[in-house]
């Protein structure tokens, strides 16, 4: 056909996907700020925002899927463009972890009146709860390269056994999470403690439900028998996400909950 394309490259159409997805981030944030400093409607204003975000997850999803599965506009290159892609994301991603870790250890090592943590502030038990919930994530990191390792050779079995176990774990996690903060001893405003153990902690809670929510679209979509031995970029970029927030979660054990308490 004259009007057929002659390149191995996907040229996107327009896409509201990234104008909506900014709007409803910036939204959440605001949400998020009102929330912490404890403003009117902040609840709210928080909901909606990740309300729309969600949505925009899934909207996004949905094209990107039917570009891959039913189009065929993922050639071998367009995938070598969105591996480098989800590698800069993930490494974006590094860099706030990395702002939250200079806050905690720019305190820690020089505190205020020689005393860490800061006078009055009753830290969590490293070995309680939030060993579980390392060796919870732990246990995830193995179960989805299970199911990793199942879908290279082709035993859909497994595959969907092994990320079936994941998406529980990660949900397990956020519950652990959730009644850990229900037993803090202090909250988001009683000094710098708080406000960068809730900021790091929590925003890795962020990742791992983002996390689990993207695992369980590749659960869906295997289920719909989507991927393959030979490709399956949708799974792996998952899976490469949940490692990253494995790795960092032991970041966060070892020097706030462990050597930082």
């Amino acid at each position: 056909m004259s009007g057929a394309n002659k390149h191995p490259y996907h040229l996107v159409e327009a896409s509201p996907w990234p104008a909506v997805g900014a709007a409803a981030a910036f939204t959440a944030a605001i949400g998020g700020v009102m929330f912490m400093h404890e403003v009117a409607h902040g609840v709210t204003v928080l909901a909606i925002g990740m309300a729309l975000v969600l949505a925009t997850m899934f909207m996004w999803w949905r094209d990107i899927i039917r570009e891959a599965e039913y189009q065929g506009h993922h050639t071998p290159i367009v995938q070598i463009g969105m591996r480098y892609g989800m590698m800069l994301f993930i490494a974006s991603e590094v860099m706030f972890f990395v702002a939250f870790f200079w806050a905690f250890f720019d305190r820690a090592l020089f505190p205020m009146n020689g005393i860490w943590p800061p006078e009055g502030i009753e830290t969590f038990n490293p070995f309680d709860l939030p060993l579980i919930n390392t060796l919870v994530l732990l246990l995830s990191g193995c179960t989805v390269t299970w199911a990793h390792h199942a879908l290279q050779h082709g035993n859909r079995r497994d595959f969907m056994n092994g990320l079936g176990i994941t998406i529980i774990l990660g949900a397990l996690f956020t519950g652990l999470q959730a009644i850990e903060y229900s037993h803090a001893p202090f909250g988001f405003t009683d000094g710098i403690y708080p406000s960068v153990f809730y900021m790091a902690t929590g925003f890795h809670g962020f990742h791992v439900l983002v996390g689990t929510c993207f695992l369980a679209v590749c659960w869906l979509r295997g289920r719909a028998g989507h991927f393959s031995a030979d490709q399956h970029f949708g799974f792996e970029a998952a899976a490469w996400y949940w490692h990253f927030v494995d790795v960092v979660w032991l970041f966060l054990f070892a020097a706030v909950y462990w050597w930082g308490g």
